[in-house]
């Protein structure tokens, strides 16, 4: 088994869609194919703070750590936000979704980010295992309105 990470390039756009298609039923949420097509594009931005990390297995994309930089109140500088991270099933129990996280750590410190910060359901035990061996929750409960 070969293990890359390595950013996402235009060329990669079919395999990131067929992964973000099966992120999007594990969450059991449909968008406009016109989001999927302009969160593309954002990272595909040079200029842009959302971005994705692959990984790529024997030279298959199969995981994804899609996140963005942003300035912080909290902080003199900026932290970096996972916002979406997801294995193909047939690619899970090979620690890809560790190594996308721990790649992501690299960059945030190679980048000089202060923190590196995710939300994830309830219950996704699965999930919540791999990050609780990261660090404990924080005890902070995210709240969203659409508008």
């Amino acid at each position: 088994m070969t293990l890359e990470i390595r950013d996402a390039l235009p060329g990669d756009e079919a395999a990131w869609r067929g992964l973000w298609d099966g992120y999007l039923d594990f969450y059991r949420v449909t968008l406009d194919p016109g989001i999927t097509a302009h969160t593309w594009g954002r990272m595909m931005d040079p200029g842009g703070t959302l971005k994705a990390r692959l990984a790529c297995l024997d030279g298959r994309v199969v995981g994804f750590a899609m996140h963005l930089h942003h300035p912080s109140s909290w902080v003199i500088g900026e932290d970096c936000y996972l916002e979406d991270l997801f294995v193909a099933p047939e690619a899970r129990g090979r620690g890809l979704a560790r190594a996308l996280i721990d790649d992501l750590v690299a960059l945030a410190r190679a980048k000089g980010w202060h923190r590196l910060y995710w939300h994830t359901r309830e219950d996704n035990a699965r999930a919540r295992k791999l990050y609780d061996s990261y660090v404990q929750t924080d005890g902070h409960i995210r709240y969203r309105m659409a508008l």
